[in-house]
């Protein structure tokens, strides 16, 4: 591993961009920060200004060891939502301009109050103002791998820091350890206490668990060595093949045989972990493409990527240098064909075919060739750059002053059989077939010939030329016949490639059209593409014109962009498809902005929503307790009537019932208000379950069914603001009532899962299909209730809300047998450590 040079005190030169070293952990625990402070002893013992601006140690004693001796900037204390928080003190540290700065949990999300919303904008700022900043983040962090992660897992990641971050780090480091060296470092101690050793080692730290996340994390590494190596290659103009990973190539003609040679190619690329399996596609200029296949070519495509594979289209005139370009560019080991499906004669007159190029041009890749059921079954097909190949440009001169000699020799042992006429109608025909295969020139040659034998040895005085009329118009017949014929396959051929050079393109643009279409992560996927179809070393957008060496082609983008590439310059062929490209980055530069726009606009679009749906749905809901209060009060006063103490006792409860609903319902409203505005005032303290659930099962009806609670000894509190962790609680478990079956009991159970606290409420009703599980939790939703008086249907959506603020999160459950279960998962108060570093 190259460990980049240290920085001498003072920092770097003024104007220059701090270094980026990244400390990548395959798993929580495996030690990234005690290796970042390790490297921040290293630098300090060589004489190296470095400060530790922010490391959380998570009160392990030998990572805190590591501190001693290192200068530590004091952080910042930032009041939230009642609560008090400690971050990093960025100002601090930039005043302080040391030469490396260590900031620890790189996706880590600021406390608002800073300039910044995440951790690795405030690196951002500090690699802008040149100081050198050695970081650390685990795998589960980037953004690319959240979702699998959690699926691996079962444990939402929170916290997230895009890829492109960490790629353009100067240095990566993993930080590596086996599944069960981890384990068995969790069991001693040195992770998490020890009461909570169990339950992380059954649950996220499971074998199964570590080993995906050491295997997602290599693979990540090794896909971001493999950038650099390639950059180091196009940087320094190495083409020669490097053996570092296996990469099967396999060429695309869109014929029938293509998904026998991709499997076969697969089953290369998987002899070796971590092959990696790339289908091309050459749109050429010929009849080859033109015989393509589009059907064909997308099962290709769909069969290469359901293997694991990419797919490649490359636009290019010289089918074997393009596809050897096209691998050398990709550092490809081995190459994938199909035999030839060309017969033995149209190989006896075409000459060297593709694959024989191919394998005579490879060098040091290696190339298959593999056969199939339409090997040499195949038709003459036209050829490259010219309407006739090379060796039909050769064939045809030579067959024009053979054959006629041969039907001269053949004609002198039939003489007498056959009379002037069949013999200049013999000569003829071979004129023909010579412009044929050889075009006008060879014509030429073959009718001035003919018209000479047939002169000389056929029309008397046989064995002398005679100048007569009938000879000169035998020759003349000749000539102007052989030319017609020529001229003729001459336009064929090239209407021919005309039609193929049309198709190719339209095959190249429909599979950038589909790449859009699918969303194929927009403008940089659509520069990488054209990068590749143009075999061009570089593809990126500018806002103004660059300078032109040679090697530089541009086309505009819209108005204020222009598309660049480097390598080679194109001809003008190419440079109308080159234009097609640009427009379609055209639109997704446009797309993604008019996307960018409309996110900006979509919280207004919902508040508007909520306003209308807030207004249609309180219209009865607040009618109803107000009118049922209103009667009861006005009958009380009424002096008309003289009620019974029994009946003053009902109409007073009437009222105490209905403004009770009626403040139930306004708590809800406004707090759902606050929650859409973000005004929620929060006051987060360590919270016991022993403290919110009396009161939230006090707030259940009496003819609701029974509750069972279940929760172990030893549950932590949780870090939540009591009332509202109540309201959340007394939702839930008024849910569950509403859809329990009689004589069936709700129940609620409590478990810790690494540093959070899961609180279960399972009923045994009905359930909810899962297509209809997240519309549960929007607000004015009543899915499954057969009353809809009941409420606006704010309680599940309040309690995801209030969950969230939290920095907790609420998902439905199936219960097995039947039924619904709500998980409710909050930070637990008093874990010394956190899962996620």
């Amino acid at each position: 591993m190259v460990v980049e040079p240290d920085v001498p005190p003072g920092g770097q030169e003024p104007g220059k961009r701090g270094r980026l070293k990244v400390f990548l952990g395959a798993a929580p625990g495996v030690g990234k920060t005690y290796r970042m402070l390790d490297e921040a002893r290293r630098r300090a013992e060589r004489g190296t200004d470095v400060v530790v601006a922010f490391a959380e140690c998570h009160k392990r004693r030998h990572t805190l060891g590591k501190l001693d001796g290192l200068e530590v900037v004091p952080r910042v204390q930032r009041a939230y939502r009642g609560g008090q928080f400690v971050e990093m003190d960025l100002d601090a540290v930039l005043a302080r301009r040391p030469a490396v700065a260590l900031v620890d949990e790189l996706a880590h999300s600021n406390v608002p109050g800073g300039r910044h919303a995440k951790r690795w904008q405030d690196i951002e700022e500090l690699l802008a103002a040149g100081i050198d900043v050695v970081t650390a983040v685990n795998i589960q962090h980037l953004e690319s791998l959240n979702d699998v992660i959690e699926k691996i897992t079962k444990v939402p990641q929170q916290e997230t820091v895009p890829d492109e971050v960490v790629r353009r780090a100067h240095q990566i480091e993993l930080v590596d350890m086996p599944a069960e060296a981890l384990r068995r470092r969790m069991a001693h101690g040195n992770i998490y206490a020890p009461e909570k050793v169990d339950a992380a080692l059954a649950n996220y730290f499971r074998v199964g668990n570590l080993t995906a996340l050491r295997e997602l994390a290599l693979r990540w590494v090794a896909d971001q060595v493999d950038e650099a190596l390639q950059k180091y290659r196009s940087d320094h103009g190495i083409g020669g093949v490097w053996e570092t990973r296996e990469r099967v190539v396999v060429a695309l003609t869109g014929g029938p045989e293509g998904e026998t040679i991709i499997r076969r190619a697969a089953r290369i690329a998987d002899r070796t972990a971590g092959g990696d399996l790339l289908a091309v596609h050459i749109a050429r200029s010929d009849g080859l493409a033109a015989g393509a296949s589009s059907a064909a070519l997308a099962r290709q495509r769909a069969l290469a990527e359901s293997l694991g594979g990419s797919y490649h289209s490359v636009v290019g005139d010289d089918i074997p240098t393009a596809l050897l370009e096209f691998a050398r560019a990709e550092n490809a080991t081995q190459l994938v064909l199909g035999t030839s499906s060309r017969g033995r004669l149209e190989r006896f007159v075409t000459g060297r075919g593709i694959g024989e190029t191919v394998v005579a041009l490879s060098g040091d890749i290696d190339v298959h060739m593999v056969t199939h059921e339409r090997a040499g079954s195949g038709r003459l097909l036209p050829s490259r750059r010219r309407t006739l190949s090379t060796p039909r440009l050769v064939a045809g001169p030579v067959s024009g002053l053979v054959l006629p000699v041969a039907l001269t020799l053949v004609l002198d042992h039939l003489r007498g059989s056959l009379n002037v006429t069949s013999e200049a109608l013999l000569f003829l025909l071979v004129v023909v077939g010579v412009a044929c295969v050889g075009g006008v020139v060879s014509a030429v040659v073959a009718s001035v010939t003919a018209s000479l034998l047939l002169n000389y040895w056929f029309i008397p005085p046989i064995g002398a030329f005679t100048t007569t009329f009938d000879s000169v118009l035998a020759t003349v017949v000749f000539a102007v016949v052989a030319g017609i014929v020529a001229a003729v396959v001459d336009r064929s051929l090239r209407l021919s490639r005309r039609s193929a050079r049309a198709t190719a393109e339209a095959e190249t643009l429909s599979s950038l059209a589909g790449s859009i279409v699918r969303g194929d992560r927009a403008v940089p996927a659509l520069l990488e593409r054209t990068r590749e179809t143009f075999g061009m070393e570089s593809a990126e957008l500018t806002e103004a014109p660059v300078p032109d060496d040679g090697a530089v082609v541009q086309v505009p983008v819209g108005e204020r962009a222009h598309l660049v590439l480097r390598g080679r310059p194109l001809p003008s062929s190419e440079r109308k498809v080159l234009t097609a490209f640009a427009a379609h980055v055209a639109v997704a530069v446009e797309r993604a902005r008019l996307a960018e726009a409309a996110a900006e606009v979509e919280p207004v679009k919902a508040a508007d929503r909520m306003r209308t749906a807030l207004l249609a749905a309180v219209s009865h809901d607040l009618r109803t307790p107000l009118a049922a209060g209103w009667a009861a009060i006005t009958s009380l006063r009424s002096r008309d009537v003289d009620f019974s103490d029994e009946d003053r006792d009902e109409l007073l409860a009437t009222a105490d019932e209905s403004m009770a609903r009626l403040g139930r319902l306004i708590d809800n409203l406004l707090d759902m208000s606050r929650l859409q505005a973000g005004a929620l005032t929060l006051r987060l303290r360590a919270t016991a379950l022993s403290e919110v659930l009396p009161t939230a099962l006090e707030s259940l009806p009496p003819e609701a069914p029974r509750v069972d609670v279940q929760c172990p000894p030893g549950i932590p509190p949780l870090l939540a603001d009591p009332p509202l962790l109540e309201r959340v609680v007394a939702n839930l478990l008024s849910n569950a009532a509403r859809h329990t079956p009689p004589g069936e009991t709700v129940l609620l159970t409590a478990s810790t899962l690494a540093e959070r606290v899961e609180v279960r409420v399972i009923d045994r009703g009905p359930g909810l299909p899962a297509e209809d599980r997240e519309r549960a939790f929007v607000p004015f939703q009543r899915l499954g209730d057969t009353d809809n008086t009941t409420g606006v249907g704010l309680g599940l959506a309040l309690s995801r809300g209030l969950a969230e603020a939290m920095a907790g999160t609420l998902t439905p459950e199936d219960t097995p047998g039947g039924g619904l279960t709500m998980v409710l998962s909050l930070p637990a108060a008093d874990l010394p450590e956190r899962v996620e570093t």
